[in-house]
């Protein structure tokens, strides 16, 4: 089945290297349609209603990002979102859209061809799904009656939802479901994610039959398993309503894991949380990745997320406060020099990506905590490497006080026991740059942050990165940078 495609990018050997990844693939393409801004993009999705856009999120800024969502949810195309930044603020943008993969620039070919082939597997389901009612009905059944409430329909029926943790299996467990001797099972419904079942309302052992399925299906295939059961007591609820429900139901395996049956009468709603880390949290961390503390680190992660009960949270704000948090372990690797370490930062990206789209939530932590322990041993091997170089020693005593105002370059010399001109001299001999080039730029460069990812007013940021006076501060700013910091703001959001 053949796709129509939208990729939208502002630069245009972006744009023209990833439509060529595509023409050059084997993945069956209708039309490629190509956007370098924003305005550009709205006007071939509204009149081309794309299957898959792949969209370089930073083209869309804060004032359109609203309207931009909301045409997403109405017309629910495949998205893949792509950025310079592997940011909290990128991943939370992801979040929103639900979309299928979030690759950070530079990415590779691989990682690319990757992304097309997951997007195609989707829409070729999402397509076989709305084809079927069409030319499919199963025992007086259509697949409307999952999808729209219809009165003619009866609805008294139990109803099972199988899902595996690999999409590209559910093909397989469809066949096996099939063959599968269940007792007085009316219908199945292959679908693009899942596999529904539904029962007749006289049957008595709908779990067990469920946990027998199980039992036989890992015996053979070895692939995780989840199933909601939705024991219906309410027959006057739609099979419509019983499908939204037990699909809701289906996204607690986020907390309860696969190899698992979760029955249930009724559909809890989810708990709302701070998806943010609130300034005495983000104090801790900063303490506790500082003194190398593995273990309150442990506590802390294990307390807040493993051990959650029954009304949980929205697993798309759990997922943004597990980001709130990668983004203080990434200053902590910047602090050490880590993000220049291919290897460390290539953790941190599988990290990052994990946190969006693991499946479940105690394997996200725990791939956090064990790329702790390796950034705390790179940590320690760096420290090793420039105890002895007073440069190195002078720019990370910059970087962990370039907030104060009165940071001078005597302060930095006595620190690495230097005098302060030879100290000078050492530092432009070294960096080319000078004392007062660094810790502009280092202060500029956490304005940028705090700009981008908080609503703080600029007179506020001033203060927190070290200027004394908001006009010098956005004088500088705009200086370096090109635009004022309200202006960057608006930029990028």
């Amino acid at each position: 089945m053949e796709g129509k495609w939208l990729i939208a990018d502002r630069d245009l050997n972006e744009r023209e290297g990833l439509k060529w990844l595509l023409k050059s693939s084997s993945i069956p393409v209708t039309t490629i349609l190509l956007a370098s801004n924003f305005q550009d993009f709205i006007v071939h999705f509204e009149k081309e209603s794309p299957d898959i856009i792949l969209l370089e999120l930073d083209m869309v800024n804060r004032e359109n990002w609203s309207s931009f969502r909301e045409l997403m949810q109405i017309y629910a195309p495949i998205v893949i979102v792509t950025s310079a930044e592997a940011t909290f603020e990128k991943a939370r943008l992801a979040i929103e859209l639900q979309a299928l993969e979030l690759m950070i620039k530079p990415f590779s070919a691989t990682k690319v061809k990757s992304a097309y082939q997951k997007a195609t597997k989707v829409l070729e389901k999402k397509q076989y799904l709305y084809a079927a009612p069409h030319s499919n009905t199963i025992k007086d059944l259509s697949y409307e009656a999952l999808f729209i409430s219809q009165p003619d329909v009866s609805d008294d029926y139990k109803m099972a939802i199988f899902k595996t943790e690999s999409i590209e299996k559910v093909s397989i467990l469809y066949s096996f479901l099939s063959d599968y001797p269940f007792k007085e099972s009316h219908a199945i419904f292959p679908l693009s994610d899942m596999v529904v079942l539904l029962f007749k309302e006289t049957c008595k052992n709908t779990k067990e039959q469920c946990q027998k399925a199980m039992r036989k299906w890992e015996e053979e295939f070895f692939e995780p398993m989840a199933i909601v059961v939705r024991n219906d007591k309410s027959p006057h609820i739609s099979l419509n309503e019983k499908f939204i429900e037990a699909r809701k139901m289906l996204e607690f395996t986020y907390y309860y894991g696969y190899q698992q049956i979760v029955e249930f009468e009724y559909t809890p709603d989810w708990v709302h949380i701070d998806p943010f880390l609130a300034p005495p949290e983000q104090r801790a961390w900063v303490d506790m990745l500082a003194n190398h503390d593995i273990e309150k680190i442990k506590k802390w992660l294990y307390d807040e997320f493993l051990q959650l009960v029954n009304p949980y949270p929205d697993p798309g704000l759990v997922r943004i406060r597990l980001t709130s948090i990668l983004a203080q372990i990434r200053r902590f690797m910047k602090t050490h020099n880590l993000d220049e370490q291919q290897i460390y930062e290539r953790e941190y990206r599988y990290i990052f990506h994990s946190i969006l789209y693991d499946s479940v939530l105690y394997r996200s932590v725990q791939n956090l905590i064990l790329f702790i322990q390796k950034i705390f041993l790179g940590a320690d091997s760096s420290q090793l490497m420039f105890t002895q170089d007073p440069i190195e020693r002078g720019i990370s005593y910059i970087e962990s006080n370039f907030s104060n105002c009165e940071l001078r370059l005597e302060d930095v010399a006595k620190h690495v026991d230097r005098n302060p001109s030879y100290f000078s001299h050492l530092l432009i001999s070294k960096t080319s740059r000078s004392f007062t080039d660094i810790l502009t730029d280092i202060r500029l460069k956490e304005a940028k942050r705090i700009l981008t990812e908080t609503s703080k007013p600029v007179k506020e940021i001033a203060r927190l990165v070290g200027f004394h006076h908001p006009n010098y501060f956005s004088r500088i700013f705009k200086e370096v940078v090109g635009v004022s910091p309200r202006e960057y703001r608006r930029d990028k959001r």
